[in-house]
């Protein structure tokens, strides 16, 4: 009888031991689900959706010629447009840069053809299609860049001067580069569409990833050019454009020496 006895209590331990490991999987299992991130995918986003979709009405009748229908681009007429990004899209939309009439060395900035919201749906629409940097508003950045103490500004200063002064101008009246284009005038542009020139490198002008300069440099450029673009006296007394004292002095020194010019010809033509 003991043999059979023994027999029985290994199935009860052996039991024993399977029920415990099930509910230490069944424990773990729970602690998991409750606090573990959500491995579903995000519900769609309805409203950028509809965006999209409107976008992609206007690109059909308005960029699909140039850009091709899933804008991969065409040949001689158009770059593709997959991973540009929304940003690109609002800055060469809104300020009127595309769509282009024909190639041309250089975009012009021009009166926009499509309104801001019409720009954001196209904007939409591409991001959609391939992702890349996203767009700002110009209150985002606005809120930002009021916020900013005066060494912030004068740190974006020291930025400007490094990355951008060089084409730009030091005081953002502009430059010309080569084979006929040029960097264009910052006065008067709003600030998200430097910030997003600066993260999409439109053209000609360099890349500013957020490796390269954060969000928070890109404030601060955009800070100090706002504040040389409010800034309408920046120094001497006469305010001869944007130049400070050094045009001043030059026409000091135009005025006095026609002015001994003349004075030494009627004296002599009196002797």
């Amino acid at each position: 009888m003991a043999a059979p006895t023994r027999h029985r209590h290994r199935w009860r331990r052996r039991l024993g031991a399977l029920a415990r490991f099930i509910g230490a999987l069944a424990l773990v299992g729970g602690i998991y689900t409750g606090f573990a991130p959500g491995i579903y995918a995000d519900e769609p986003d309805k409203e950028f959706e509809k965006l999209a979709a409107e976008g992609k009405e206007l690109y059909d009748n308005s960029c699909v010629s140039c850009h091709g229908p899933k804008a991969e681009g065409v040949d001689g007429r158009g770059p593709s447009l997959i991973g540009v990004g929304g940003a690109a899209v609002e800055f060469q939309v809104n300020s009127g840069r595309m769509p282009m009439a024909r190639q041309e060395a250089q975009a012009e900035r021009k009166q926009p053809m499509f309104t801001p919201k019409e720009a954001e749906a196209l904007a939409a629409y591409i991001q959609q299609l391939g992702g890349g940097p996203e767009g700002v508003t110009d209150e985002e950045i606005d809120a930002l860049t009021g916020d900013l103490s005066d060494t912030e500004i004068a740190e974006g200063g020291e930025l400007f001067r490094v990355n951008c002064g060089s084409c730009h101008g030091f005081a953002t009246g502009g430059g010309a580069l080569s084979s006929g284009k040029y960097a264009p005038a910052l006065e008067g542009v709003a600030s998200d569409e430097i910030y997003e020139a600066m993260l999409t490198g439109p053209q000609n002008m360099p890349v500013f990833a957020n490796a390269q300069l954060t969000p928070e440099e890109k404030v601060e450029v955009i800070a100090y050019i706002e504040y040389l673009n409010e800034d309408r006296d920046p120094g001497g007394p006469l305010t001869l454009g944007r130049f400070g004292p050094s045009t001043e002095g030059l026409a000091i020194f135009l005025v006095g020496i026609t002015t001994l010019a003349v004075a030494t010809l009627w004296i002599a033509g009196k002797s």
